[in-house]
């Protein structure tokens, strides 16, 4: 079987120079699996690799969709497989690189046949959660699919009114129906790795990133962004609510870094927590080495 490979981990762990420097050494093409990225014009943001570092390999999934237009897990899946083909056809080797862990998983597990939206019951089921107050929604899927709850943030609720949502309309819960789909998995053999530091070092890392936003022009590119009608999915990007917030003379412009910084943070923990979640994912801890020295550990572990 082929391989294919994960490069995955928190937001600001390293991922791109590590996931580039192994596709040298294993004449690979990398496909982001970063949810983000896809969006173009949103450029600082999202970190997306520079122009030099997407002129070291060739990346795809990068900056290809208007940050207008929502898009799925679903169309993702179906990008990513035409990228595998294309890839394949020219020879090289695939490496996944990037930090949305659901993607990861409806590629490597599949992705189940579900219900099409019903937005009377979505409507119904957020008239309930405001009724009844934040996490009642999250109560209730614990009632009726405690394995998925367990994968959400009890403020996630879009994720949660879908899963609510397929429950109501299938009467099985997303959990269930998860296990009888065929995802990449069957077809390839799957190594993933999930980079990792020292959860204060970080954190560091995360708040020099935040300021390194500001002074590449993130207000700039929020500026060009604020009055257009974003997508439900674009909205959800890192740094950009709360730079509206400040454009729109809300918050000062210290708070809106610190939120940033804050937000960063908390996302970077979920990510860790939900990569925990998964036995199959070999954890390699890159504090005290260079992205070209975590490559070569990548590549002898898949030599083993």
């Amino acid at each position: 079987m082929k391989t294919i490979i994960f490069l995955v981990g928190p937001t600001a762990v390293g991922k791109t120079a590590v996931s580039i420097c192994a596709a040298k050494i294993l004449n690979a093409e990398i496909i982001s699996c970063d949810s983000m990225q896809i969006y173009k014009g949103m450029d600082i943001g999202t970190q997306k690799p520079s122009s030099a570092q997407l002129g070291k390999v060739p990346h795809h999934m990068i900056g290809i969709m208007s940050p207008l237009k929502s898009f799925s897990v679903a169309d993702f899946r179906k990008r990513a497989l035409r990228c595998i083909k294309d890839i394949e056809r020219r020879g090289k080797s695939v490496i996944f690189a990037g930090g949305t862990a659901l993607y990861m998983k409806t590629l490597v597990d599949g992705l189940f046949l579900s219900p099409a939206t019903d937005y009377a019951l979505r409507k119904k089921l957020l008239s309930e959660e405001h009724e009844n107050g934040n996490g009642y929604l999250y109560k209730k899927l614990c009632n009726v699919d405690a394995e998925t709850a367990k994968l959400l943030h009890p403020n996630d609720t879009r994720r949660i009114i879908r899963a609510l949502e397929v429950y109501i309309n299938t009467k099985t819960p997303i959990s269930e129906l998860k296990k009888t789909t065929k995802g990449l998995k069957e077809r390839y053999s799957i190594r993933i790795f999930c980079l990792n530091r020292d959860r204060e070092n970080l954190y560091r890392i995360i708040d020099r990133r935040v300021d390194l936003m500001f002074r590449k022009g993130l207000l700039a590119e929020c500026g060009r962004l604020k009055d257009k009608r974003l997508s439900t999915t674009a909205r959800q990007a890192l740094g950009y609510k709360e730079v509206f917030d400040y454009l729109d003379k809300r918050i000062n412009l210290n708070d809106a870094k610190e939120s940033i910084k804050k937000r960063t943070r908390n996302f970077a923990k979920r990510q860790l927590s939900w990569f925990r979640n998964d036995s199959r994912i070999e954890w390699i801890d890159i504090d005290n080495y260079s992205p070209k020295q975590a490559a070569g550990i990548i590549c002898k572990k898949l030599m083993r």
